[in-house]
């Protein structure tokens, strides 16, 4: 055999090498997570990032996507949006994944918009629920939890069973804080109940008493409060404190109530959770089967319970982007944008498909999520009377 038969056959081997070892057509899908993992809602990134990673683990078990196994590239965004736009510039410039699951908090979100739409590169939205996020016009954006406007709809039915008459609200001042008070304010208007004081808090603030102070001398019989789990407790526990006693209803599905039973105590007793996710009757979920599953397993890594209701997020989350590789049939971000508009899914909330919503020509992908109320009754997580089974 001649020299150049000998380098033309070595050459082959070397392509034919390049199909199979690892670093080539075999190397990992690589999916970008963005999260609060430090900062004052810590706590809530880092029971997504749990859930993302029962997501990767339960697809790469069942081999992967079109057998290749998926990374997840987690970035802090610290619970700042200027961090969350660092991320995201990061993680598709230098990792160059070809999706996103970001990014917690509306206004985190918010800021890391901008970059998925200068470099093309979808993002499913897991948390975040300020109306301007699919209204704004980003048609690189997916987003599975529920806007403030559909949540404040999947409550109008219990309005009445509650007893709303006079409703004051207290907020994080956020686009979260500040958009769930517009979109509850609408609906209980439009409900006939009378929108008392609006009151707003910094994310990191740990003394609310003045706000509350105000609040009590509204004289409403409801409080909507709109938080992260950390400073909901401290707002219950301050409440207690100056004897304010009306009902109190929690948004934005971040409560935690197994974690405000532990950390409020009483101070939490008789306090109503808007939630996605009901760990504690799995079975009434839309895939009881699912539901269990992933409750089970969330025991199984010693996860604690109170994170189940952030956790699901970052499963259904991750679950939802890998669908949309798979019916792309490739790992690029055109693609994958293009086949989140045809996945069709049962989540742990339940069922997930996209619609347009936003600008004509620009819109965003919008999810209908489970919306479920529950109550801290007698120490413990139950479904309200209006609701529980006779």
């Amino acid at each position: 055999m001649g020299k150049r038969s000998i380098v033309l056959v070595a050459l082959v081997l070397v392509a034919l090498a390049a199909l199979t070892i690892p670093g080539h057509s075999q190397s990992p899908i690589r999916i970008g997570v963005i999260e609060p993992l430090s900062g004052p809602v810590a706590a809530s990134g880092n029971y997504v990032r749990m859930g993302a990673e029962i997501a990767r683990d339960w697809i790469n078990a069942k081999g992967g996507i079109a057998g290749r196994k998926v990374d997840l590239l987690i970035e802090d965004n610290k619970s700042d949006p200027k961090e969350a736009a660092s991320a995201a510039e990061k993680l598709i410039v230098r990792d160059k994944v070809p999706a996103i699951m970001g990014a917690w908090g509306s206004s985190m979100t918010l800021a890391a918009m901008p970059k998925l739409e200068e470099y093309g590169v979808p993002m499913v939205v897991e948390t975040s629920s300020a109306a301007s996020i699919t209204k704004r016009g980003n048609p690189w954006i997916f987003r599975i939890s529920p806007p403030s406007e559909m949540e404040a709809l999947g409550l109008e039915q219990y309005v009445d069973k509650l007893g709303v008459k006079r409703v004051d609200f207290l907020a994080v001042n956020t686009d979260w804080g500040r958009g769930s008070i517009t979109a509850f304010g609408d609906m209980l208007k439009k409900k006939g109940a009378v929108v008392g004081v609006a009151e707003f808090m910094d994310q990191s603030a740990t003394d609310m008493n003045a706000q509350i102070t105000k609040i009590k001398a509204a004289g409403g019989d409801t409080l909507f409060l709109t938080t992260a789990v950390e400073q909901i407790t401290l707002v219950m526990k301050q409440a207690q404190e100056q004897r304010l006693t009306r009902k109190i209803v929690t948004t934005g599905g971040s409560s935690s109530p197994t974690q405000l039973i532990k950390q409020a105590g009483a101070a939490a007793e008789g306090s109503y959770h808007i939630v996605f996710f009901m760990p504690w009757f799995p079975e009434s979920m839309p895939d009881g089967k699912l539901a269990r599953a992933f409750v089970d397993e969330w025991a199984k890594r010693g996860h604690p319970f109170e994170g189940l209701t952030e956790g699901f997020r970052g499963h259904d989350g991750i679950a939802t982007i890998a669908e949309a590789i798979r019916l792309a049939g490739k790992d690029e971000a055109a693609a994958v944008r293009d086949a989140l508009w045809k996945v069709r899914l049962m989540g742990v909330n339940g069922p997930i498909k996209f619609e347009k919503d936003g600008p004509v020509g620009k819109e965003s992908g919008q999810s209908k999520p489970s919306i479920f109320v529950v109550q801290i009754r007698d120490g413990k997580v139950a479904l309200p009377d209006f609701l529980a089974k006779k």
